[in-house]
């Protein structure tokens, strides 16, 4: 989410300093040193300059912002290949030493990596006005999707903000999502997330939920962390009279219930709430789809794939049997990618299972189909070829 404090950004200018109010998706602190820069800037300058610390405020052609920060990426990729290329150069040339690494080191060096590429990617800034008004050449509107994205700005203070080019870039990305939406082939309809709601791409868990028998009793289910409220539609339209979808993400709870409305749902609440509805009746079904990787966010757009030491998921099972009915059940939606790349074991989640006092009654498994996982140029080929994707169904013991 973006901070709540208003902060801002400050800049030299026709011999004025300028300032402006500064936007951050990743609650990034305002650049220290900006410079600015446009059409005659080559990349290799822009590159070291970025590399350097210094943010750049673009002053050129919006287009030529753009192809800009491609070629910063293959800058930073080539840096990335020589470097590895160099340990390994070294790793040859001492017997003694392992030529390839654990995966989980490999894992982690990928995420460092990955965020070293967005620090530098983000230094590339642009300035909008009050009305998110680009007055670039060929800028392209971007208000109605920024608005979307960040909500509007202080008109009655009348002033300009500036953000990074890969923050519009994912506020345009989004505007597409949400008005194209993500087709969901098995349910035959299709979903719409917001932006800053991580879009359900993946899917391969459609099946798993379609497939799983009801418990014999299923008058109430719980959809805990719901985002674009996928789960809940899917128990909906299984029959179930009452599904109360919870979230504590006001971006992804205004995302499902615009979902929810597309499909005149009548049979779903929606409930702002950390994990566990409140005042609501016993669930004989709980359903939970938690981030899989078992480490921490490096943002907040990150939450719905990382799960610092299993918190949301530990906090789903100690909960559920103090909201579970009778003979009620809890379907857990988790990859074991984590445990291919030896972030945890199939025995630590067993164990975590047992002690909130629950028993596997069976799991459903799938394979994924998604591009990453036939990729044999990812370095974690080997983990994600492997990973499956299981509906754990858990009673009470």
């Amino acid at each position: 989410m973006l901070q709540t404090e208003k902060q801002y950004v400050q800049w030299q200018e026709n011999e004025t300093l300028r300032n402006a109010l500064w936007l951050s998706e990743s609650n990034h602190m305002p650049p220290a040193r900006v410079v600015l820069v446009d059409d005659t800037t080559t990349a290799d300058d822009a590159y070291r300059l970025a590399c350097e610390g210094t943010s750049l405020l673009w002053r050129g052609d919006f287009h030529n912002a753009r192809q800009l920060l491609q070629a910063l990426g293959r800058r930073i990729d080539r840096t990335n290949e020589r470097s590895e290329q160099r340990k390994i150069k070294k790793a040859a040339n001492k017997p003694n030493t392992a030529k390839v690494k654990g995966i989980p080191n490999l894992f982690h060096q990928q995420r460092q990596l990955q965020a070293q590429r967005s620090r530098i990617l983000s230094r590339l800034l642009l300035e909008l006005d009050v009305n998110y008004v680009s007055q670039l050449r060929r800028a392209p509107d971007v208000s109605a999707a920024c608005t979307a994205a960040f909500g509007p700005l202080d008109k009655a203070v009348d002033e300009s903000c500036v953000l990074s080019f890969r923050d519009l870039q994912g506020a345009l990305g989004a505007a597409g999502w949400r008005e194209k939406g993500v087709p969901i082939d098995s349910l035959g309809l299709s979903i719409f997330p917001h932006y800053g709601v991580f879009a359900p791409t993946r899917h391969e868990y459609v099946q798993l939920l379609l497939d799983a028998p009801l418990p014999a009793t299923h008058d109430v289910a719980y959809d805990i962390g719901t985002g674009t409220g996928l789960l809940a539609i899917i128990l909906a339209q299984r029959g179930i009279p009452q599904v109360i979808a919870t979230d504590l993400n006001p971006r992804s709870l205004a995302c499902a219930s615009e979902n929810f409305a597309r499909l005149t749902l009548s049979n779903v609440q929606l409930q702002q709430a950390d994990l566990y509805p409140t005042d609501a009746p016993l669930a004989n079904l709980i359903v939970c789809n938690p981030p899989w990787l078992p480490t921490k966010p490096s943002s907040p757009l990150e939450y719905a794939v990382y799960d610092a030491n299993s918190a949301m998921l530990r906090g789903v099972l100690q909960g559920a049997k103090q909201h579970l009915a009778e003979h009620g059940e809890l379907w857990l939606i988790m990859s074991d990618l984590a445990e291919h790349l030896q972030l945890r074991t199939r025995d630590e989640l067993l164990n975590l299972f047992a002690d909130a006092g629950l028993a596997v009654k069976y799991r459903l498994d799938t394979k994924p189909k998604h591009g990453r996982s036939q990729d044999d140029t990812d370095p974690l080929h080997v983990a994600r070829s492997a990973e499956v994707t299981s509906l754990w169904c858990l009673t009470l013991i």
